[in-house]
């Protein structure tokens, strides 16, 4: 009984030591100071409450995922986010909120109303917190640190969300798809995908967005803005995050690596996806023609193919496309620009894709394979086209004739047939052809170039294609069989030229008689018989 009593003496003691500090201090500076990490409250029961981060105190439980909260009301609000329940609206906008303190928040965002200003850089801030977190950008400090990898962060949020990064907890879950989050943010922003919500407008184009984060990325498209410099080449980007990943390519950091093939990558997301072909994981659909793709980013390029919309433009030659990266891959053409460079024989490429896929060529690396007939792959893309051919799938149709291809490329190419179209020239004869490919055949025939050379007899051929043909003299390798009859052919061409006399199909029209003929090269040599046609190759 005597300790007990003791014991309150003690507290009460402690107690009143501290409430005559504070009127002390309230007397003269009207602030109370943490003298663990020295922050600043209004009163002393504001630094008390605050000591219990210090201490760990958090007695208020969450029954349904186990989070500890050191408030009621802190635990009440973070109900509502399992049960959906949003009890306090906004009278000017509709918008709900979990908690009064949300909705008292989200209200000065109307009222353009920021109170707090850092000293170093004038910007402002609705509360307090938001500005003593971004005063840390300056001072470098990072007071919460990972007791399991070592890494510190500017504010306590970040760092609970990290360790999740570690348990895997993902708490928030989508009640429409399943999809679980490790923050309750993303949980909201997700559900704009299913609701269609774009509630951000630029209000220079009108484009709306999910989230505010990209409509600041937006907004920095219009004004050219790039506050995000490379101390190693002087490049700008719009945001940090694209900096960090740019700074990469110099490093040749890839820090998120494959554990089924050992593969890395630059960015988390390229692992993600990447992960999706050796599940066959294809989880976005499009709901025109019922194709899957690994990205949301895939379809969203796929169905501008439905919708013939392209908003890119070029400004030099006015040539539209249906994403930025590929107008910016086609502005390089302009500039001449290749910025990566093969370090064995020093080709030059756009993009380090390219580069990642030519150093193959120089390893024999083939890390993709398909499950069906095990042949291997040097890249994804081309195991993906190999695997239509198994499925018979030829997505790309041309509404001319109707001839369907498994890449978008051959499409583009065959439709030059109809156009007569020839862009690619030749420098030394004048000759012109549909495809760079064809065309850099072609000035092998001037140069005298033999680059592909058979093991067997030692000849020599202009292209790879040519030489696996003629290997097959040696071998006696037929592969492509007629269902029809049985015949067996060398190549796939030879085998879709010969259906034809099966079908009955004719796709190539003389423009001047008005005969049709199975194959290109048939008409064309048909064209010559008519005057004034003998200049035709």
């Amino acid at each position: 009984m005597e300790n007990v009593a003791q014991t309150g003496r003690n507290e009460e003691a402690v107690h009143n030591e501290t409430f005559s500090k504070g009127r002390s201090l309230q007397g003269n500076i009207t602030e109370y100071r943490c003298d663990i990490c020295k922050k600043t409250l209004s009163s002393e029961h504001e630094v008390l409450k605050h000591k219990e981060i210090h201490q760990n105190k958090r007695p208020f439980h969450c029954e349904i995922c186990g989070k500890c909260f050191m408030k009621k009301p802190l635990l009440v609000s973070h109900i509502r986010s399992h049960t959906g329940g949003r009890s306090y609206h906004c009278e000017i906008c509709e918008k709900s909120f979990l908690s009064k303190h949300d909705l008292n928040r989200h209200n000065k965002g109307h009222t353009g109303e920021k109170p707090f200003h850092c000293e170093i850089c004038e910007k402002c801030f609705l509360f307090k917190y938001d500005l003593n977190r971004h005063k840390r950008t300056h001072s470098g400090e990072k007071p919460y640190h990972c007791e399991v990898c070592g890494k510190s962060f500017s504010d306590s949020s970040h760092l609970v969300v990290h360790k999740r990064s570690h348990t895997g907890e993902k708490p928030y879950s989508c009640n429409i798809c399943g999809k679980s989050f490790s923050v309750g943010g993303s949980l909201v922003i997700h559900k704009r995908i299913h609701t269609g919500e774009k509630p951000f407008h630029c209000e220079i184009c009108g484009k709306s967005f999910l989230c505010n984060s990209y409509l600041t990325r937006h907004k920095r498209t219009h004004a050219e803005e790039k506050l995000f410099s490379c101390e190693i080449c002087g490049k700008s980007f719009i945001n940090n995050s694209c900096l960090v990943n740019h700074k990469r390519i110099h490093t040749e950091e890839e820090p998120f690596h494959c554990e089924i093939c050992g593969k890395h990558f630059i960015k988390n997301f390229h692992l993600v996806s990447h992960k999706r072909s050796h599940s066959g994981k294809q989880p976005f659909h499009c709901e025109i023609c019922g194709k899957s793709f690994f990205t949301k980013n895939c379809l969203d390029r796929h169905n501008k193919t439905h919708t013939g919309e392209k908003p890119f433009r070029c400004e030099i030659c006015g040539k539209c496309f249906i994403s930025k990266s590929h107008l910016n891959l086609h502005n390089k053409t302009h500039t001449g620009e290749k910025p990566y460079h093969c370090d064995i024989c020093s080709k030059s490429f756009l993009h380090q894709y390219n580069l990642n896929r030519h150093k193959r060529t120089h390893s024999g690396e083939k890390p993709y394979h398909c499950e069906v007939c095990g042949k291997f792959f040097s890249d994804n893309s081309s195991l993906a086209v190999h695997m239509r051919r198994h499925a018979g799938e030829k997505p790309y149709s041309c509404n001319i004739c109707g001839k369907s291809f498994t890449v978008s490329t051959s499409l583009v190419i065959h439709k030059r047939i109809h156009t007569g179209e020839k862009p690619f020239h030749c420098e030394i004869c004048g000759k012109s052809y549909v495809d760079n490919s064809y065309l850099t055949k072609h000035i092998r025939c001037h140069t005298g170039e033999n680059s592909f050379y058979c093991e067997t007899c030692g000849k020599s051929f202009i292209d790879n294609s040519n030489l696996i043909k003629h290997k097959q003299t040696h071998t006696g390798e037929r592969p492509f069989h007629c269902e029809t009859c049985g015949k067996c052919f060398t190549r796939d061409f030879s085998l879709v030229v010969h259906k034809r006399i099966h079908s009955g199909e004719r796709l190539f029209n003389c423009d001047i008689c008005g005969k049709s003929f199975r194959t290109n090269s048939v008409l064309k040599t048909h064209k010559k018989t008519h005057p004034g046609m003998n200049h035709l190759d």
